[in-house]
């Protein structure tokens, strides 16, 4: 399964060690899913861990970039299907990361992406959801 997860999920996962990515965690480590990613979002991702607040080094910063590309994988083509228009132009490009990889689902937290889900057919090939809504779904169809 293919997933593509915004920076607030990267976030959970990297800075607050959410237990609710536990689920997601280890469906990597167990390489049952592959996480997509691209160079805007990677690029988002190191704005967001350098906001102060977050009091990361330089070093930590890297080594958590560094992660995250271990685990993903690069989209290999644009590819030119339509995709509804989030409200927030700065998280259209979740939704085409989630396009051009193929992915079944995009993992966010973000309220603009999760208001695509509510609206009848909006457009997408993938499911747009939270992490624990991802993990309730792939519990039903996991490898046993």
């Amino acid at each position: 399964m293919r997933l593509a997860l915004d920076t607030n999920v990267w976030l959970d996962w990297l800075v607050f060690d959410d237990p609710a990515i536990i689920p997601l965690k280890s469906a990597n480590s167990d390489r049952l899913v592959r996480i997509a990613v691209n160079a805007g979002c990677l690029e988002e991702l190191g704005r967001v861990l350098a906001y102060p607040d977050f009091e990361l080094n330089a070093h930590t910063r890297d080594a958590l970039i560094s992660q995250v590309r271990n685990c993903t994988c690069l989209p290999e083509t644009r590819l030119r299907a339509k995709l509804p228009r989030c409200t927030d132009p700065d998280d259209q490009k979740f939704l085409e990361l989630a396009r051009d990889a193929r992915v079944e689902w995009l993992l966010t937290r973000d309220k603009a992406l999760l208001a695509l889900t509510g609206k009848r057919n909006n457009g997408t090939a993938f499911k747009i959801g939270t992490p624990e809504q991802w993990a309730v779904a792939f519990e039903s169809i996991k490898p046993r």
